[in-house]
């Protein structure tokens, strides 16, 4: 795919849609979403599609944007039954492809009723087919309550959607709306591609807040919560979010929406995660994020991830993700700049807005490159193989992580793009930088409406190149590439640090254990714990892995003594030198045995030291741009 593609409502309504609707499309097809029976976890649709007799394959969505594999929630499509004038129509479900449906539209019929339910039952896990309603609030993601017809193009097949609340309930989206009476809504007509584009938030503790409203296009902080309280944010954290956009402005140098809504659902009752979208973000966090600091911290990134990827991911979107229906495979080898750099760009605004302290992404940044210097699976795993199986690692988990790797591309990617931004810097003595990559990059044509332009690899060296010349090609390839155990820290010597341990926790780690329950002896023990003793992870090649423990022991005790967390880690300070090795009693499958590591260098934990030699390009990089 090249060139512009408009992918925005005003695209005609004309198109080819299968055999049964040769010519154009007659109208838009109508899509009504009940939501009352959310809080039962049922959500029910109703869809009448223009026809003509003849052969129809309809397709459930399969790809789903944004979550970079097959993911599309079929499994929990349910109550499909097919009418057309009041009788029955049967359907036949491909033999081979499961989201495809076969139907064959009678004599005389214009149009299909169709009647869709969606189990909203799942776990508290995965992306938008995870937990998504409680009591109180739901997401609707428009891809689980519809069909469309097969061999179209996304941006041509229109769609008139609306939906009926709960009463008392209010929502939030980038929709605009078209009227509409009591509980019930109807937006205007908008391609299938900005449909799935532009989920609901809807609660009864709903609170909406405008954003930096001197700016135009217009944002909006969307929340809705399972109680008021969890939407009562402080000003100062309002203030840092208007801050947020305002820094997207300076950066960017664009907007590519005709306005923005940030979507959080603030509950411990749906799956926690982020999913962007051109016009607005599916944030999703525990209850009290926006009431309690620690967690405000913690999930600092979040919102600033998701907004940067309106720029860097779908304005900007590698052209092998730039797929033209939702049943076409994607191609994510692109992952690393279309994650990595949003996961750079966002950590970056999350300090220059002032959600994090420059202390605060410093200390975090020290945990990043400590964990991807301790990664063994990375000699056999390149970061480029993680974006090429992006599909098959999202859902990876458990034990030998560090050994297996899973979407290294999010963090490692932010590493490599942290070397180019100082390599910039240390090859124009200061006078250019990545904001002036991504100005020209991600605000190509200015301000505009949503519309998709990809890229290649060749468009992002062409691109650096733009701002200074340099082998950027070769720079990149070796660093994605890499097979070796150590990670790209280029970033880090070019920006006046070098990472390094001492025998005290840093600030970041401490406040993860805290609000986590985890345990962190990854560089001393080579393992990670848990407060009841449960083993997660241990380290491929290190000191726990060579005395025979593995992930899913649980330590019962340390020296003798009853473990605690900190009964192990006084055994680990204690044997710094000549101290006693770490004796451990585990158990393993309802089998106990001994296991003693015979480690002798203390506590070690990741820091950042300055390098005095080196410009202090690091701090300059956080600094704030926005006028």
């Amino acid at each position: 795919m090249s060139g512009f593609r408009m992918r925005c409502a005003a695209a005609a309504l004309a198109v080819a849609v299968g055999s049964s609707m040769a010519g154009a499309q007659s109208a838009p097809i109508t899509l009504s979403v009940d939501l009352t029976d959310a809080p039962r976890k049922i959500l029910h649709a109703t869809e009448v599609m223009p026809v003509t007799a003849g052969p129809l394959t309809v397709v459930y969505p399969k790809w789903i944007p944004g979550e970079h594999g097959p993911t599309g929630p079929i499994e929990n499509m349910t109550g499909f039954f097919i009418t057309a004038n009041g009788q029955p129509v049967q359907w036949e479900r491909d033999k081979v492809d499961m989201f495809a449906y076969h139907v064959t539209v009678p004599q005389g019929v214009t149009q299909l009723e169709m009647k869709i339910d969606f189990l909203a039952s799942s776990a508290l896990t995965g992306f938008s087919a995870g937990g998504s309603t409680s009591e109180n609030l739901a997401l609707l993601s428009w891809n689980t309550l519809l069909v469309y017809p097969a061999d179209t193009d996304a941006s041509q097949v229109m769609f008139t959607p609306s939906i009926k609340l709960p009463d008392g309930w209010k929502f939030g989206t980038a929709l605009d709306k078209d009227g509409g009476t009591g509980q019930t809504t109807t937006f205007k007509t908008v391609s299938l591609e900005q449909l799935i584009d532009s989920p609901v938030l809807a609660g009864r503790y709903f609170r909406e807040v405008a954003l930096a409203p001197e700016i135009t296009p217009k944002h909006y902080l969307d929340m809705a919560a399972d109680g008021p309280e969890e939407v009562e944010l402080s000003k100062e954290h309002i203030a840092q979010f208007d801050k947020l956009v305002r820094e997207t402005g300076a950066l960017y140098k664009s907007r590519h929406y005709g306005s923005y809504h940030f979507l959080v659902t603030l509950s411990d009752e749906v799956a926690h995660f982020g999913l962007e979208h051109h016009q607005s973000s599916d944030d999703r966090v525990t209850a009290n994020t926006f009431t309690d600091d620690r967690e405000f911290v913690l999930d600092g990134l979040l919102l600033p991830h998701e907004f940067t990827h309106s720029w860097n991911g779908k304005y900007r979107r590698p052209a092998g993700l730039a797929t033209s229906n939702y049943q076409k495979p994607m191609e994510g080898e692109l992952l690393w700049v279309y994650e990595g750099l949003t996961e750079y760009l966002g950590d970056v605004l999350a300090a220059r807005c002032g959600i994090w302290t420059p202390d605060q992404y410093k200390q975090r940044l020290s945990t990043i490159a400590a964990t991807y210097d301790n990664r063994p699976g990375r000699t056999w795993r390149n970061v480029q193989d993680t974006a090429t199986a992006a599909q098959i690692l999202y859902d990876a988990g458990g034990g030998w992580d560090n050994w297996r790797l899973n979407v290294d591309y999010y963090d490692e990617g932010e590493l490599i793009w942290l070397d180019v931004d100082t390599t910039i810097r240390k090859l124009t003595n200061g006078r250019k930088t990545l904001d002036d990559f991504v100005a020209k990059f991600h605000g190509l044509g200015g301000d505009t409406g949503p519309k998709v332009v990809p890229y290649t690899f060749d468009d992002v060296v062409a691109g650096l190149n733009g701002v200074v010349a340099n082998d950027w090609a070769t720079f990149l390839r070796s660093r994605v590439d890499s097979h070796a155990y150590q990670a790209p820290l280029g970033g880090l010597e070019n920006g006046g640090y070098k990472l390094t341990y001492t025998d005290k926790p840093n600030s970041w780690s401490e406040l993860v254990n805290l609000q986590r329950g985890s345990f962190d002896f990854w560089y001393s023990l080579g393992l990670h714990v848990d407060k009841p003793g449960m083993i997660s992870d241990v380290l491929k090649g290190g000191i726990s892995d060579k005395g025979g423990v593995g992930p899913g022991m649980q330590i019962i005790a340390v020296n003798g003594r009853a473990y605690t967390p900190d009964v192990l880690k006084a055994a680990v300070h204690n044997s710094k030198g000549s101290g006693p090795a770490v004796a451990l009693i585990v158990e393993n499958t309802g089998y106990y045995k001994i296991i003693k590591l015979d480690y002798h260098d203390g506590e070690r934990y990741p820091q950042l030291e300055r390098v005095a030699s080196v410009p202090d390009r690091l701090d300059d990089i956080l600094k704030p741009e926005a006028k």
